[in-house]
Order: C-alpha cells, then sequence, then structure tokens
C-alpha cells in the first residue's frame, strides 16, 4: 500500500463525512484496520462517533490536539482518519508528515475555507501537502444549484454574520448554509470596505 495523504474539503453539507465513511468501509473490505479520530469540538451528533448530516455513522476517538493522535498509534497501525481536522492546531501538520514517514496512510477531511471565505486552520497547507485531493461541493441554498463553494454563518434573526463574528461557532442547519460564490453574504468584510472607497 503506498502512503499517502488524501484530504477531503469543501463547504458545510458537502458530504464529507459520508465520503470518509465510504473510505472507512473500503478499508474494511480489505481487513485493513483504520484510526478514527475527530476533534472534541465537534459535539453535534455525539463525541464518540463521526456522524454524517444524513446520519451514516464510524466509531471515533474525540481528541483535542493533533498530538494526541500519536499516543493512539501503534506498530500496526496503516491508516489514520482525522475529521474536522479544521478545528485543530498547526501541529496537527506536523504530527501528519510524521505518520507519513512511518508509512501510515493519512485521510483528512473539513472545511477549506471559514464562514469568512478564508483559509481554515492548518488546510491550507494540508492540501499543499497532499497526494489526493477530494473537493466537493454543495447545492446553494440560494439558488439551488450544484455550485455551493462556501459556508454561509446565519444569526440568530436568519441575517448573514458579519465579518466580525467569532471563527468557531459549532453548529447545523440552524447556524449555517451552503452557499455559491454569488450568494455567499459577508456584511463588515474587508474588501467590502476597500470598494466603498472607490
Amino acid at each position: 500500500m503506498n502512503t499517502s495523504l488524501t484530504v477531503i474539503t469543501g463547504p458545510m453539507f458537502s458530504g464529507k463525512s459520508e465520503e470518509l465513511v465510504r473510505h472507512l468501509r473500503r478499508y474494511a473490505i480489505a481487513n485493513i484496520p483504520a484510526k478514527v479520530f475527530n476533534h472534541a469540538l465537534d459535539i453535534r451528533y455525539g463525541k464518540k462517533k463521526i456522524i454524517s448530516h444524513s446520519k451514516e455513522s464510524w466509531d471515533s476517538i474525540p481528541i483535542k490536539t493533533g498530538a494526541q493522535i500519536l499516543s493512539q498509534i501503534t506498530a500496526d497501525t496503516k491508516v489514520v482518519v482525522i475529521d474536522e481536522v479544521q478545528f485543530f492546531n498547526e501541529d496537527v501538520i506536523m504530527v501528519i508528515s510524521h505518520m507519513l514517514y512511518r508509512n501510515i496512510n493519512v485521510i483528512a477531511a473539513g472545511l477549506d475555507t471559514d464562514f469568512r471565505g478564508e483559509p481554515f486552520g492548518p488546510i491550507g497547507s494540508l492540501l499543499c501537502m497532499a497526494e489526493k485531493i477530494i473537493k466537493l461541493k454543495a447545492v446553494c441554498s440560494v439558488c439551488h444549484e450544484w455550485n455551493a463553494t462556501r459556508t454561509q454563518r446565519l444569526l440568530n434573526n436568519g441575517e448573514p454574520a458579519p465579518y466580525t463574528d467569532p471563527l468557531i461557532k459549532v453548529g447545523a442547519l440552524d447556524s449555517y448554509q451552503a452557499r455559491c460564490h454569488s450568494h455567499h453574504d459577508l456584511p463588515e468584510a474587508p474588501f467590502n470596505t476597500i470598494l466603498q472607497k472607490k
């Protein structure tokens, strides 16, 4: 088995967790055990499972730092899966590099951009490192086209969250939507100020 890093990315509701479970099923059929981790911050559906919005699931180990992965892998570990990788600090990059050096295949899934449309956590570096990138799209909640590449944060009143809103706010359908670039709305964004000055 050739060692590689696969990154599965896209906006919310694009099927990243389903894609992860699909990969895990393939390893299970081949009788190759995988160590599965998710960030402890993601408690939408339970702390010890990767669960997609369509309720597909796989048992996982909740952790808070990339370094905690190293204490869980053993000499016979061949595959490591990390869900919600965007929530991890930059240390996860070194941990993944170390595992690849030890001939452990790594699959990392997470949002490529935050609600501001900016690279989310370590994902930019991981995309550069990856041998394989699976970039998924979702259906835009406004135009209903299969072209959504952005995650729209919503306030309690349903209005778009401003750029100045806190970066991390774990939620699901009530707080976020998938949107295409044209319908991604970001009040108070710095680039809006620049355009207004012109």
